[in-house]
């Protein structure tokens, strides 16, 4: 059963190089960089992760001062379904992420928006 707990934070910034060293020094965490999707991850020695994107179009319309908190879930689509269900609205239905599990956006009926995550469990063989 899922702990429902927050997973990764993005965080949107005009300049993520920037940002990330910001937040590595500040905080102490590991800067991982997908060059590949113009995705730089901060890794903390525990917890959730986290990641600075640029501002601008990517798989979501990221803003200036965007925050995006990612709640873990064993469903991403059953999630987004519920949330649906109670007034959400779909932003981005579940969407794989190769070898690390997938991922899912919607908007709270007050206007948030939050990001939904499941982390592929590897296979037993």
């Amino acid at each position: 059963m899922t702990k429902h707990i927050v997973a990764h934070v993005e965080i949107a910034s005009s300049d993520p190089a920037v940002a990330g060293k910001f937040y590595s020094d500040l905080f102490g965490w590991e800067q991982i960089q997908f060059p590949e999707m113009d995705y730089l991850m901060l890794q903390p020695a525990s917890g959730a992760t986290g990641a600075v994107v640029p501002v601008g179009e990517t798989y979501f319309n990221y803003k200036p001062e965007t925050v995006l908190v990612y709640i873990s879930t064993d469903d991403v689509a059953a999630s987004l379904e519920k949330a649906e269900g109670l007034g959400a609205t779909t932003l981005l239905p579940s969407t794989p992420i190769p070898g690390t599990g997938d991922f899912g956006i919607f908007k709270d009926p007050t206007g948030n928006i939050i990001g939904l995550y499941r982390v592929e469990q590897p296979s037993a063989e």
